[in-house]
């Protein structure tokens, strides 16, 4: 199994569409790159501890690869939108991909470089190694399977594109 770090906003809709692919076996809600330990939703939300609303994905790479993640990853985000997803704002909504693999690094620049054809704006998403990251509480973990009619940035029409996707291994 390997493991790749999302950052698109709210983490609910996030988690909610990396579970939705093939091969993505394990997913959890947190908080990655902040600068103090241990921090709660609370500490986060004020925007003092550097950190973004993340989801920690694991997947079976002989299933699906980083590259196809990194991909789907783009569909379910404005790259364009600075601390900013959705009706959400703040650096806590910040979008990023912090890998823990620096062989992968190359393969997620391709698709970021990809990426910026499509937009006039420069992308502003973080491309970084994962320094550190912290689990949410329970309340947050697999949030809209609970709450299936609770608060979601993404349109429903993406978790379902999700499920659909053919996964790509390279």
């Amino acid at each position: 199994m390997k493991e790749i770090y999302f950052a698109g906003g709210c983490f609910w809709g996030t988690e909610h569409f990396f579970k939705q692919i093939a091969g993505v076996v394990e997913t959890e809600t947190g908080f990655a790159n902040g600068h103090t330990e241990g921090p709660t939703y609370e500490q986060v939300y004020t925007d003092q501890t550097g950190y973004a609303e993340t989801v920690r994905v694991r997947y079976d790479e002989r299933q699906v690869g980083v590259r196809f993640l990194t991909r789907m990853f783009f569909r379910a985000i404005d790259p364009t939108s600075l601390n900013r997803q959705g009706h959400d704002e703040g650096t806590r909504y910040r979008t990023g991909v912090y890998y823990t693999d620096e062989t992968e690094r190359p393969v997620i620049q391709k698709v970021f470089d990809e990426e910026q054809t499509h937009y006039a704006a420069p992308m502003v998403v973080e491309l970084e190694p994962l320094r550190n990251f912290y689990p949410a509480s329970e309340y947050h973990q697999d949030y809209l399977d609970q709450h299936p009619d609770g608060y979601c940035h993404l349109p429903l029409a993406l978790f379902k594109f999700a499920r659909e996707a053919r996964p790509e291994v390279s």
